[in-house]
């Protein structure tokens, strides 16, 4: 159950049956948000699910309220990052992070809600506010990455080293400081091509917009190459990869990149520094700090070497903590946990696609 959007048809090839729903991430108009938990509350009536996984903070309050008035379904509430609501110290912001926490307390009281985070510091800070009780809260590093689809052997042709900054185009994403590091190190005369890969996301506060992104790039200190729903191609031509986010839940690129044998540059912010283990397989500066960022930067573009001896820690990190081999079993466990049996005797048929993807990946008790 999900928006309509672009990845539509693609899921509807994959076999998966989707219910729309008008939901919008920016919305605060109570009128619309009550209509999206009514269309929640409708599908789970119409459908009788034996288990539901919310995934995102707005659909763990909608599914998990709609959860509790169908009958008490057992539910995996996924936070997949906290978001600006926790790094904006903006009067708003602080006034929707204690009406969500709230929420939040509610929808999780309950035994059969179960709470996933992506990162350590996520879950501890939650389980302080009284969001989960521990024992019901648990650490699974994102979704996992194919690591052996994931692997692109260092084999760039000679030139200035790439710099890549694959991300949504948010301001929280760090992009600014990616900016004034690229003017940094020109002013150092440090050869690199920095480089934007991503578009706006109109449906986000913090979205930088189009025309903005055109100026930074006509200005000749970064190159925007817009969207690209081939990362494992961007990663291929990049020799450093860099996200100087203010806050993530774990990031995907940053996985990827390590699956990949880049070295990274990131911040030491939750979730950045749950991938990058600084001087190992990357470095990690603090956040909205472009002069740190160039510095760190400097060091890799100047050093071959020693971006190759990071991408291969970093590779062995990702087979290591982030496969999906890892990742995987965690959430069927998770399963487990929210249904109080284990998913191959739950009393109904479970469907055959699901069994086959089980088989699949050979999830073993």
């Amino acid at each position: 159950m999900t928006h309509p959007g672009a990845h539509y048809p693609r899921l509807q090839s994959e076999g998966f049956r989707l219910i729309p729903w008008s939901i919008s991430r920016k919305s605060l108009n109570p009128i619309r948000e009550l209509r999206s938990l009514l269309e929640v509350v409708q599908a789970y009536r119409r459908e009788r699910p034996d288990l539901v996984h919310h995934i995102a903070l707005k659909p763990i309050v909608f599914g998990s309220f709609a959860a509790r008035l169908c009958g008490g379904v057992p539910a995996v509430n996924s936070v997949t990052g906290l978001g600006p609501l926790f790094t904006t110290p903006r009067v708003l912001y602080v006034a929707l992070r204690l009406l969500l926490v709230g929420l939040l307390r509610f929808c999780l009281a309950p035994q059969n809600a179960s709470l996933i985070t992506q990162n350590e510091d996520d879950r501890d800070l939650l389980c302080h506010l009284g969001v989960s009780e521990p024992r019901k809260a648990s650490v699974i590093f994102g979704f996992g990455v194919d690591t052996d689809n994931y692997f692109v052997p260092h084999s760039r042709c000679a030139g200035p080293v790439v710099v890549t900054l694959p991300a949504r185009m948010l301001w929280e994403k760090g992009v600014r400081e990616f900016v004034d590091a690229a003017a940094e190190l020109r002013t150092r005369n440090v050869a690199a091509r920095m480089v934007l890969v991503g578009s706006p996301d109109h449906n986000n506060r913090g979205s930088i917009s189009e025309e903005q992104l055109k100026r930074w790039s006509r200005s000749g200190i970064v190159e925007w190459w817009g969207h690209c729903d081939d990362m494992k191609e961007i990663l291929s031509l990049s020799d450093i990869v860099c996200l100087p986010s203010y806050r993530e839940g774990i990031p995907r690129i940053l996985i990827e990149a390590a699956s990949c044998a880049r070295a990274i540059v990131t911040t030491n912010a939750p979730g950045c520094s749950a991938v990058v283990q600084h001087g190992v397989n990357g470095f990690l500066v603090p956040t909205k700090d472009s002069k740190a960022l160039a510095d760190a930067l400097s060091v890799l573009i100047h050093d071959p070497e020693r971006r190759a001896a990071m991408g291969l820690a970093g590779r062995a990190l990702a087979i290591e903590k982030f496969s999906e081999r890892i990742t995987l079993p965690k959430m069927m466990r998770a399963y487990d946990q929210s249904l109080g049996v284990s998913w191959r005797n739950a009393s109904r048929p479970i469907d055959r696609e699901f069994k086959l993807a089980a088989n699949k990946h050979n999830f073993s008790r």
